[in-house]
């Protein structure tokens, strides 16, 4: 059988590819798909990352077993639509603060909280230039409607939520990610929006390279090991 392959980040460069197909034998998992590329591209087995997979864009367990025609993506440890109330994206251009807010505006909400991630210029003893971001941007934005689900599940009366996440280029001092939320009280609104940037931080497929003088380097976070 045939599936296609995504690669992104680190993965993407090492290999000099982004998409290519790989011919697997039927009943394979996405775990042997993780071993043909590793031993089409020996660069890959060098990585301590800890490997993730995603099929037809969405996050599986690496036994999960692959039919033909199935999109797989391999995703490298990471560093973030539109659904009724609330609002997901990925976007090229600067976030506006101002139209995050006016997407989750509601009369009944007595408080609206925002949060915007800055790009820094400072790592360490690393003076950084700029940084570059890059995202799959389906299972992206299925995974910031699954973060909402996870607050209204937890806080019900939760009015709207907004996450935005830039990719490309990014200057020091730009926004990469905001995030917005409405509710009738200020507690629910801070407790909720916490809650989003660490749940982007630790499972949004998207990746962060710091670039300084002299050299660059994608940051390793995120979820479990390909065992």
């Amino acid at each position: 059988m045939q599936v296609s392959v995504r690669l992104f980040a680190a993965y993407r460069e090492t290999t000099g590819t982004s998409e290519l197909e790989l011919q697997l034998d039927e009943g394979a998992t996405v775990r042997d798909a993780w071993h043909v590329l590793v031993n089409r591209f020996p660069g890959l087995a060098t990585f301590r990352h800890r490997v993730v997979g995603a099929v037809n864009a969405q996050y599986v367990s690496l036994d999960t077993p692959l039919r033909d025609g199935d999109e797989v993506a391999f995703i490298p440890p990471v560093a973030g639509g539109e659904h009724g109330e609330d609002y997901f994206a990925v976007v090229t251009d600067p976030i506006d603060e101002a139209a995050l807010r006016a997407r989750v505006s509601d009369p009944g909400a007595g408080a609206v909280l925002t949060f915007v991630g800055t790009t820094r210029n400072q790592t360490g003893e690393r003076r950084v230039e700029y940084l570059e971001y890059e995202a799959y941007e389906p299972l992206a934005l299925r995974q910031m409607e699954r973060i909402a689900d996870e607050i209204r599940t937890r806080w019900p009366e939760v009015k709207g939520i907004a996450i935005v996440h830039r990719i490309g280029r990014l200057e020091i001092g730009e926004a990469s990610i905001a995030i917005a939320v409405s509710s009738p009280h200020r507690a629910t609104a801070f407790a909720a929006c916490r809650y989003a940037i660490d749940r982007a931080k630790e499972s949004l497929p998207i990746w962060k390279k710091e670039v300084w003088e002299g050299g660059q380097e994608w940051l390793e976070e995120g979820p479990a090991h390909l065992q």
